[in-house]
C-alpha cells in the first residue's frame, strides 16, 4: 500500500478549501457578510494547491515502471482530477461559485482512494495507440458528465430556494436558471459527443484486439444504456423543449448507468471478488 500521509494532505487541502468556500458561500446573509460578486484571483488559485499536489500523486501512482496503473482507486482518483481541472477552467468563462462547495468534497475523498485500494497490475494492451484513445475520451466523458450532474443538483436546489425564498450567497450570486440550463445542456452536449467517441473508440479496439465489434457484458450494456438515454434527453429537448425536473432526473440517470458501466464494475472485480 502507498504511504498514505501525503494522500492525507492532499485530501485535508481539499477539504479546508470546501469548508472555507461553504462558509464563505452557503452562510445565511443573514449570519455572515455578503460574498463579493467579483473574480476572486486569489481564491480561484487556492484550488491550484490541492490540484497540484493530486495531480502529482496520481500521476506517482498510475504511471508505474511496469505500466499504467488503473484499478478502481486510481480510476476515480483521476476522473475527479478531470473534474476538478475543467471546473477550473470554466470558472474563468462561467461564474458557478456554487459548485466549489459540491466538486472539492468528492474530490478530497477521491484524491485518497488510490492509497485505500492501490493497483497492483497493470492494464493489459496499454501499446496499442487506440486504446490510449479510447482511454482519454472516456476519463474526459466521465469527467464531463459528472460535472453536469452537480450542476443539474444545483439548479435544483436553486429552483428549490427560489421557491422557498430563502437565497444563501453562493445561489443569490449564480446566473439565471435559464443561463444554468443552457450551460447544462452545452456540457450534456460535449458529454456526448465524447461518449459517442468512447464507444465507437472500444468497438474499434476490440475490433483490432480481439476479432470482434465488441464484448457482450454488463459493461457494454450500462455504456449503451447511458448513451440511450442522454440521446433521449436531448432529443427531448430539442423537439419537446425538456427542461428543470425532467433534466435532473434524466442527467442523474444517465450518469449512474455510466457509473455502473465502468466503475461500477471495477468495483466489484477489484474490491468485493479481490480480482485484478
Amino acid at each position: 500500500m502507498p504511504e498514505i500521509l501525503p494522500y492525507l494532505v492532499n485530501a485535508l487541502l481539499y477539504a479546508g478549501l470546501a469548508f472555507y468556500f461553504w462558509r464563505a458561500r452557503w452562510t445565511p446573509a443573514g449570519d455572515a457578510p455578503a460574498a463579493s460578486t467579483s473574480f476572486n484571483v486569489i481564491e480561484h488559485y487556492a484550488v491550484l494547491a490541492p490540484l497540484g499536489l493530486h495531480t502529482v500523486l496520481l500521476a506517482r501512482a498510475a504511471f508505474a515502471h511496469d505500466g499504467l496503473h488503473l484499478g478502481v482507486g486510481n480510476a476515480v482518483s483521476a476522473i475527479l482530477w478531470l473534474t476538478v481541472l475543467i471546473y477550473w477552467l470554466g470558472n474563468f468563462f462561467y461564474r458557478l461559485d456554487g459548485l466549489q462547495s459540491l466538486v472539492l468534497p468528492i474530490a478530497a475523498a477521491a484524491s485518497l482512494l488510490p492509497a485505500v485500494f492501490p493497483s497492483v497490475k497493470p492494464l493489459p494492451n496499454t501499446d496499442f495507440i487506440v486504446f490510449k484513445i479510447h482511454l482519454l475520451i472516456a476519463m474526459l466523458a466521465y469527467s464531463l458528465f459528472t460535472i453536469a450532474s452537480l450542476h443539474v443538483l444545483l439548479m435544483a436546489l436553486l429552483e428549490r430556494r427560489l421557491h422557498d425564498g430563502t437565497l444563501p450567497p453562493a445561489l443569490r450570486q449564480l446566473p439565471p436558471l435559464l443561463t444554468m440550463e443552457t450551460l447544462l445542456f452545452r456540457i450534456i452536449w460535449a458529454g456526448f459527443i465524447l461518449l459517442t467517441a468512447t464507444l465507437a473508440s472500444g468497438v474499434v479496439f476490440s475490433e483490432e484486439l480481439f476479432g470482434r465489434a465488441a464484448k457482450f457484458n454488463h459493461k457494454t450494456v450500462f455504456g449503451v444504456l447511458s448513451w440511450i438515454i442522454f440521446a433521449l434527453l436531448l432529443g427531448g429537448r430539442h423537439v419537446y423543449g425538456w427542461r428543470g425536473r425532467v433534466a435532473v432526473r434524466w442527467t442523474l440517470t444517465g450518469f449512474l448507468m455510466l457509473v455502473l458501466a465502468y466503475l461500477g464494475s471495477k468495483f466489484v472485480l477489484e474490491v468485493i471478488l479481490g480480482r485484478v
